[in-house]
């Protein structure tokens, strides 16, 4: 079985803070990553006591070149 290689954090858009971390494997199609991704937020908004409209996913890029000064 080949290990999960695409990463995601779901962030509470009213505080900007990363509330959840969760990977999922490449090997499945464009249509199931994001099944799972709406199933997860819906959990992650319930847990938290939070709208599910506050709640979004971002995958988080290994290779991802910050810049400080535009942050």
């Amino acid at each position: 079985m080949k290990s999960a290689d695409k990463h995601y954090r779901f962030i509470n858009s009213k505080t900007g803070y990363a509330i959840y971390y969760y990977s999922l494997s490449s090997d499945l199609t464009t249509e199931e990553i994001k099944k799972e991704l709406q199933a997860i937020k819906n959990r992650v908004a319930i847990q938290n006591r939070i709208y599910c409209e506050t709640v979004y996913w971002e995958e988080i890029r290994e290779n991802a070149d910050f810049n400080m000064d535009t942050i």
